[in-house]
C-alpha cells in the first residue's frame, strides 16, 4: 500500500495495526478489540482527510501509482475486448489504446490513454503522452465506430500530448485540431470521462463529447500546476498555489459548465477499491449511452456543438477607427 504525504496520519495508524498483529501472532493473545478500534480510527481519519482535499492533493491522488488505468477499466467492464492498432499512416502509438468492447450485449468503442503499471511499461506507453499518430489512431477508431453505428467512450488520463520535436514535425497540433473538428460532428453518441489527469490539448484531443464527466479525485486544466508554477514563479515550489489558482478540480469544472457531472469514487479513492470503481463506471456508461442513443442523431450533434460553443466567458467591445476616437 502506497501512502501520499498528506496521508501520513493514516499510514501511522496502519503501522500501529501491523505491530499489534505481529504481537498477537507471537503471543497468541486476542487483540481483536484493539484492531477493531484502530480500523475505526483509520476510517474516521480517512474521512476527515478526504472531506477537505485541496486542489494539489487531488492532483496527487490522480497520479497515485496504484490508481487504475484505462485498460484495467476496459478489461473489468467488458466481457470481451478486441484491441485495434495503428493509424494507417505512420505507426501504432502505445500511449493511446482502443478497440471494441462488449458490455451486456451492447458493443462500444473504447478509446483512452494508458500510462503503464510499472517503470518498463510507463516507458513503453510514453507515460500516457500521445504522439500525433495516437490521436490519428483514435480518430480512425471513432470513424470505424460511426461506420458500424457503435457508441464511443473516451477515458482520459494524460499529463499532456507528447511535446517532443518529432511530434511537432509529424503535426501534433493538426492532429489534435482535426480530432476536435471530427468529434464535434460524429454521428454516434460520445461520452468522455476523466479517470486521472486531464491536462491540456492532450486531454482535449479525445475530450469532445455529448457528455463529459470526471471522477471525484481527478483534475482537468489547460496546464499542470508544476508547469504553471514554473512559468509564473520560475520555480516548481509554488505548485500548490498554482493548483488552487487554476481551479482544476471536478467541482470547479462543474461550476464552470465544462463537465456534466462528477462520478463519486469508493471511500479512500479509486485505487483503494479498483473493482468497485469499475462497477460504478460501468453502470454510469450504460445509463448515459442509453439516454443518448434515444436521441435523434442530428439533434444530438447540434446539442454537442452548442454545448462546447457556450463554454467560457467573453465580452464584446465596440471598435472605433482613429478619427472617431
Amino acid at each position: 500500500m502506497v501512502f501520499l504525504d498528506f496521508e501520513r496520519p493514516i499510514e501511522e495508524l496502519y503501522e500501529q495495526m501491523a505491530d499489534i498483529k505481529k504481537v498477537a501472532e507471537k503471543t497468541e493473545v486476542d487483540m481483536n478489540d484493539a484492531i477493531s478500534e484502530l480500523e475505526a480510527k483509520i476510517k474516521a481519519k480517512r474521512k476527515e482527510i478526504y472531506s477537505q482535499l485541496t486542489g494539489w492533493q487531488k492532483v496527487q491522488l490522480s497520479r497515485h501509482p496504484e490508481r487504475p488505468y484505462t485498460l484495467f477499466y476496459i478489461e473489468a467492464m467488458c466481457k470481451k475486448f478486441v484491441e485495434l492498432h495503428g493509424d494507417r499512416n505512420y505507426g501504432d502509438d502505445k500511449a493511446i489504446v482502443g478497440g471494441f468492447g462488449s458490455i451486456e450485449g451492447q458493443t462500444y468503442m473504447f478509446i483512452g490513454q494508458q500510462k503503464g503499471v510499472n517503470t518498463k511499461m510507463r516507458q513503453y506507453r510514453n507515460f500516457g503522452m500521445a504522439n500525433p499518430e495516437g490521436y490519428r489512431k483514435a480518430l480512425r477508431l471513432m470513424k470505424l465506430a460511426e461506420r458500424f453505428d457503435k457508441p464511443v467512450v473516451c477515458l482520459i488520463d494524460t499529463p499532456g500530448a507528447y511535446p517532443g520535436i518529432e511530434a511537432e514535425e509529424r503535426g501534433q497540433a493538426e492532429a489534435i485540431a482535426k480530432n476536435l473538428f471530427e468529434m464535434a460532428q460524429l454521428r454516434v453518441p460520445i461520452i468522455c470521462i476523466v479517470i486521472g489527469e486531464g491536462a491540456s490539448g492532450g486531454a482535449l484531443g479525445i475530450g469532445v463529447g455529448d457528455r463529459i464527466f470526471m471522477l471525484e479525485n481527478t483534475w482537468y486544466s489547460v496546464i499542470s500546476p508544476e508547469s504553471c508554477s514554473s512559468i509564473l514563479w520560475r520555480s516548481w515550489d509554488y505548485k500548490e498555489k498554482a493548483a488552487e489558482a487554476l481551479k482544476l478540480t471536478p467541482k470547479h469544472m462543474l461550476n464552470f459548465g465544462i463537465i456534466d457531472g462528477i462520478i463519486n469514487e469508493p471511500f479512500g479513492g479509486a485505487h483503494s477499491a479498483p473493482e468497485e470503481m469499475a462497477k460504478i463506471l460501468k453502470r454510469h456508461i450504460k445509463k448515459e449511452i442509453a439516454d443518448l442513443m434515444n436521441m435523434d442523431k442530428d439533434e444530438r450533434i447540434d446539442k454537442r456543438i452548442d454545448k462546447f460553443g457556450k463554454m467560457g466567458e467573453f465580452e464584446r467591445y465596440a471598435v472605433h477607427d482613429q478619427e472617431e476616437a
